[in-house]
């Protein structure tokens, strides 16, 4: 069986696959090494494969070494069914390649845009079988806590589903243009790239996309955890 790791910027995800079906997964807010040794008790486990967007504790690969006997690192040189035109490849974030490569597995060969509303809102082009590359926005939380930093007296809020338009009061005017302006944002990139590539696919992924999903101009293939199956994609496709 497969272990997925996906260290992202605020928690862990793991996931075990068999084969291409997702057998069971969870979630750590704080990476320790105690915890970590105990979600690799399971002795079946053969195959590894870890994204990490920050510095891979060395707890980690020790462990999974010990415990596992084949263990992938994802980086830019691993072997992917798509080309990356990344200019700075060992900069782009192993989330965006395993986005892509779920994207891919799902839509082989078609012109995709991959939207990842998390921590960062990212935008990822694929077009046929190569990566174009893509940008990086803030996410929703971001926007608030940043409201919130560089002022001295806008509160904190964060992602609710009711308010005005425009806002009749101030908790009401930073939730509709932080979320409203997140939509717009993502709406005109959806616009803009069905516009260039009729029959294109629009991939929503991420921990906000199911609020941000019934709000969008076009249907959407919602997938909040094309990461964790990218990161199954490539593990196989390395083995």
């Amino acid at each position: 069986m497969n272990l997925i790791v996906d260290i992202g910027n605020t928690s862990t995800k793991l996931a075990v696959f068999k084969g291409n079906k997702k057998i069971s997964s969870s979630r750590i807010n704080d990476l320790s090494c105690e915890e970590f040794e105990q979600k690799l008790s399971d002795k079946r486990l053969e195959k590894v494969i870890v994204s990490s967007v920050k510095r891979l504790p060395h707890f980690v690969t020790d462990l999974l070494v010990s415990h596992i006997p084949v263990v992938h690192i994802l980086s830019h040189k691993s072997k992917l069914p798509f080309t990356i035109e990344y200019q700075t490849p060992e900069t782009l974030g192993t989330d965006r390649i395993a986005g892509v490569a779920g994207a891919f597995n799902l839509f082989p060969g078609e012109d995709i845009l991959i939207i990842d509303a998390g921590t960062a809102i990212t935008y990822d082009f694929l077009i046929g079988t190569k990566y174009k590359g893509g940008n990086i926005a803030p996410g929703i939380e971001m926007r608030f806590k940043a409201l919130h930093k560089f002022t001295s007296r806008l509160p904190i809020l964060s992602l609710r589903e009711h308010y005005s338009s425009p806002g009749i009061n101030t908790h009401d005017a930073i939730l509709a243009g932080v979320i409203n302006g997140s939509i717009y944002e993502i709406n005109e990139y959806i616009r803009t790239f069905v516009k260039k590539h009729k029959k294109s696919k629009i991939i929503l992924a991420g921990g906000d996309s199911e609020f941000l999903k019934d709000k969008l101009i076009r249907q959407v293939t919602y997938m909040p955890e094309i990461v964790i199956d990218g990161l199954n994609y490539i593990l196989e496709y390395n083995a």
